[in-house]
């Protein structure tokens, strides 16, 4: 196996190994050394590993002592006793907008491709959960670059992340409390407040929610963006991660993670989803194309657990789609020929420098 490669399979087996108690709470890791001879690898290959464990927040560095599990799986109680990560500067949403637009050349050729190939069938009207094509796609997509697996029956496509949020307010109703990140997009609880829900603002700490804050609520519902929230840029940790997971099933709650850019992420690897981890189908999986192809695009996707997909139906099913079926056209383009992919790659070396 080539050495940069490898260091993925290193940071795996470090990381199931913790998940599962070999290394506990404030243990010590082997060293890079010995982990290089147990891998038959470089020490720079053990050392991308180590800094992707780092990333996550599964182990932290003391000076001259070496790595210590920094991963917490318990009670909900804030703080490692190794102290808090320093929260990321504040981001600004216009940041280096340049950096993430999509190749225009690209895209128009695309839209000339699918008018070429479809003629009129671009002015049929949309199935109303989306084209099977671009729920297809996304599916193709997400099991490839994200590691989650779907089928097409779980996809909602809709005009953009604030349609999808009210489509979860009319299946969940407006009856339970909806729990959100403080600081957050001041936009998610103004949606969900003019859908008529009442919100809890829960206090966004250094690593995620505020622990006592996530005991105390009674929230149902629990809006998060674990990957650089705005404004605070702060992502939530592995530890934090797997407790929003054992509130929603010790609580009975539901969870919508709200992914608008862990795509762009400069980590050597993908972003840790928590629908991925997820073993009880509590989370509700939103991203938008706004940010990967364009913010003028109005198109954005949900991924139901396979459980909620009876409730979805019956609740919102009757709802027209509202994204024009040459839209999705292009979009399953896209993704299917890997020209999104590309450029998605292409943007996250570019931020790695």
């Amino acid at each position: 196996m080539k050495d940069e490669k490898k260091y993925i399979k290193i940071y795996e087996s470090l990381r199931d190994d913790i998940l599962k108690g070999i290394y506990p709470y404030m243990s010590k890791l082997p060293s890079k050394r010995v982990t290089a001879d147990t891998f038959g690898t470089s020490l720079i290959t053990v050392e991308h590993a180590y800094e992707l464990l780092a990333e996550e927040d599964y182990i932290r560095s003391k000076e001259r002592s070496g790595y210590f599990v920094s991963f917490e799986e318990g009670k909900m109680i804030h703080g490692s006793g190794m102290g808090r990560r320093t929260a990321p500067k504040r981001f600004e949403q216009a940041e280096a907008a340049d950096e993430y637009r999509f190749p225009f050349s690209v895209y128009a050729g695309t839209v000339r491709k699918i008018l070429t190939e479809y003629g009129e069938e671009v002015l049929v009207k949309s199935p109303p959960q989306g084209c099977m094509a671009l729920k297809e796609a996304v599916c193709d997509y997400l099991l490839r670059s994200r590691h989650m697996l779907t089928q097409p029956s779980q996809i909602i496509i809709g005009s953009g992340s604030e349609y999808l949020y009210g489509l979860i307010v009319q299946t969940f109703g407006r009856d339970v409390i909806y729990g959100i990140e403080n600081p957050s997009y001041e936009k998610i609880a103004l949606i969900y407040k003019a859908a008529g829900v009442k919100c809890d603002m829960l206090t966004l700490l250094n690593d995620g929610i505020k622990s006592e804050d996530l005991l105390k609520t009674k929230a149902k519902v629990l809006h998060i963006t674990p990957y650089r929230s705005y404004p605070s840029g702060i992502s939530a940790t592995a530890s934090k991660k797997r407790e929003y997971l054992r509130w929603a099933a010790e609580k009975g709650g539901i969870i919508v993670e709200d992914d608008f850019e862990s795509e762009f992420s400069p980590s050597r690897k993908i972003e840790e989803t928590l629908y991925t981890i997820d073993k009880d189908q509590n989370v509700i999986y939103v991203n938008t194309f706004s940010k990967t192809v364009s913010s003028s695009l109005r198109v954005a996707y949900m991924v139901v657990p396979e459980r909620l997909v009876p409730l979805f139906e019956e609740k919102t099913g009757f709802y027209s789609c509202t994204v024009p079926t040459l839209d999705q056209y292009i979009l399953a383009e896209l993704m299917d020929n890997g020209d999104f992919e590309r450029h998605i790659n292409k943007v996250r070396r570019k931020r790695r420098g």
